[in-house]
């Protein structure tokens, strides 16, 4: 398997596949969350990547609980849900890319002492022992040289010069567990893993344009909020906040005495227009990104030159407002479908559907050009 980790600098190493997408070939782009599986099918038109179909499945059912809560079910069970998803979406592609969340992978940006890359080749196993806290031989291993050009850009304001002789390197490490499991869905869903991708690289490439300067990405997700500052393809912070979605919907339903199910209807029906209580909630996430943001800024001497929420939750309504009072950067809600070709008077359903989409599209984008 492969794994992509470069997404805003067409400088960085792509590794071959061992298929090749034919002209007109249908692909997909296959996100398994928590709460919901995502699938985007696309194929390449005269240059254009055109949406196909999309869709989009709750887990809850398949575990023995409600819609829009997060859960764990085996991976037969999560490739039964596969199975029905693309069934309901008409689609018709088997092969694509999936989405692997950052949890089950390792990265770290290193330094060696050489510009040689073979002998980066025999040199990196060796130190990435250093960097991965479990066996080399519980994960598969990848890397991508930094070029030179983008590397000093990465260092902080200040910080030491780096070595003429030197070679930055991208190190990324997933799990064989977590593909283990993966491969189980796949093989329920009958579907080819034409790659693996680290989840907010997938994000990053479908949801908002690139500059020069890094960008906070914050996934709102059912069960967690995942904060990201990626510049030049590399995430620079990660950080898992512990409240989601789901807590929102679970702070609705107590306040209005409510079932689980009735609150995430209303969640989903009148965001936060209507409701202090969801607010509330939300501006723990956002003041919580806003440190992490401050701590940054602080050590890197740097602004972001934007804000994007994507995942579920950045499809309620009022979100950018309450959002805009955290931050001073501008706050964009991901568009990802915007970079496909669509029928126009499905326009407004993809805006609002996108920040959900967001790794989804990123993936099927990649997957045509694997």
């Amino acid at each position: 398997m492969d794994f992509s980790l470069s997404t805003l600098s067409e400088k960085f190493k792509q590794l071959a596949s061992s298929f090749s997408v034919k002209d007109g070939e249908s692909v997909l782009g296959i996100d398994i969350g928590t709460s919901s599986i995502k699938i985007v099918q696309v194929k390449e038109v005269k240059g254009s990547a055109v949406l196909e179909t999309y869709g989009e499945i709750a887990l809850g059912p398949y575990a023995n609980a409600e819609v829009g809560q997060s859960v764990m079910p085996p991976p037969e069970k999560i490739g039964e849900a596969l199975k029905d998803v693309l069934r309901e979406a008409n689609a018709t592609a088997k092969v694509g890319g999936f989405s692997v969340p950052l949890s089950g992978s390792l990265i770290n940006v290193i330094t060696l002492p050489t510009k040689d890359h073979a002998d980066l080749a025999t040199m990196i196993p060796i130190e990435a022992r250093k960097y991965i806290p479990v066996p080399i031989t519980e994960v598969a291993l990848d890397w991508f040289v930094i070029p030179d050009e983008e590397a000093k850009f990465l260092s902080p304001q200040g910080g030491a010069a780096k070595s003429d002789h030197s070679t930055d390197v991208l190190l990324v490490a997933i799990h064989n567990a977590v593909l283990a499991k993966y491969q189980l869905v796949t093989e329920a869903a009958a579907i080819t893993p034409r790659f693996f991708e680290v989840e907010p690289f997938s994000m990053g490439r479908a949801s908002y344009e690139h500059t020069t300067a890094p960008a906070m990405i914050i996934d709102m997700g059912a069960s967690s909020t995942r904060v990201y500052i990626i510049e030049f393809g590399i995430i620079d912070v990660s950080h898992t906040i512990g409240r989601g979605g789901q807590d929102l919907t679970l702070s609705l339903a107590k306040s209005m005495g409510a079932t689980f199910q009735e609150a995430e209807n209303i969640k989903r029906d009148k965001g936060l227009s209507e409701s202090e209580v969801g607010s509330a909630a939300l501006d723990f996430i956002f003041a919580e990104a806003r440190r992490i943001l401050l701590t940054y800024q602080r050590k890197e001497g740097k602004a972001v030159s934007q804000v994007v929420l994507v995942g579920g939750g950045a499809s309620l309504k009022g979100l950018k407002e309450v959002a805009s009072r955290s931050f001073d950067a501008r706050i964009v809600i991901a568009s990802p479908f915007e970079k496909l070709a669509a029928p126009a008077f499905i326009s407004d359903v993809l805006k609002g559907a996108g920040p959900s989409f967001a790794s989804a599209v990123g993936l099927a984008l990649r997957a045509l050009h694997q």
